[in-house]
């Protein structure tokens, strides 16, 4: 696996590879990598000759400092399992690096960053689209790989692809979960044996088929804050809070 740090040297390997017709998987990630990352890089390893994989815990989308701080970070281990996936390249740039014009140039969407995340979570979107679509220029793939569990966040790559005429395929995986249902993540590492119960009970409860209103009562009385718990275009969102970690999900109706 060659490891790349360098924005340029990126740039430079993936258009060689495309001039050589060489398809190209990318799977972006901030690390802290789990069973979701390995079932999209496995995706890629499917569909295309070679796999991207990024670590880049990318600090213009988070809207708390100390929510960017207490992000987990295991470089060491996530490295043994892009080795382990036969990834051919793990780009590791610096901060410094992908923000070289010290965030003059931001991507801004005007109208579905406003719902779920968005409205609690100002520039967010901004921060995130704007990450990808910097990594897209760099990795130059022929397919990106993402999963289902950030469905808002899919769909607005899938939008800004579409938008800047990119040449890249957007290729949705079904969220993994564990065997109590609860969508990996790599914020439930921070949560504590009972913080985990309740986030495995917040998964099971979400998909139960029952008014929202008796779905918010039920977890509020459980210790789970409401950030926001919406059902449209035939799916159920829901981002709450256990023990001040924010944990989003959504489950088809």
């Amino acid at each position: 696996m060659i490891k790349i740090t360098s924005p340029q040297e990126l740039q430079t390997y993936s258009l060689l590879k495309r001039r050589q017709n060489i398809s190209i998987g990318f799977v972006p990630t901030m690390g802290a990598l789990h069973e979701g990352h390995v079932s999209l890089i496995r995706a890629a390893r499917a569909t295309c000759d070679i796999v991207i994989a990024s670590i880049f815990i990318n600090p213009t989308q988070f809207n708390s400092a100390d929510d960017f701080k207490k992000y987990p970070q295991t470089l060491s281990s996530d490295l043994e399992l892009l080795a382990k996936e036969s990834v051919e390249v793990a780009f590791l740039p610096t901060t410094d690096m992908m923000y070289a014009d010290q965030q003059r140039f931001f991507i801004h969407e005007n109208t579905h960053h406003l719902d779920l995340c968005g409205k609690t979570r100002p520039g967010h979107f901004d921060g995130v689209l704007t990450i990808v679509l910097k990594l897209l220029q760099l990795a130059q793939p022929t397919h990106v790989f993402m999963g289902e569990k950030d469905y808002q966040q899919l769909q607005l790559v899938r939008d800004m692809v579409s938008a800047f005429f990119i040449p890249t395929e957007v290729v949705a995986s079904p969220t993994v979960r564990d065997t109590y249902g609860l969508a990996l993540s790599s914020r439930n590492t921070r949560l504590s044996e009972n913080g985990l119960a309740q986030a495995r009970f917040f998964a099971t409860t979400l998909k139960q088929m029952i008014p929202l209103k008796t779905l918010a009562d039920t977890l509020e009385k459980n210790n789970i804050k409401i950030d926001y718990l919406e059902e449209k275009n035939n799916r159920r969102f829901a981002a709450v809070f256990i023990e001040d970690v924010r944990l989003i999900d959504n489950v088809a109706l």
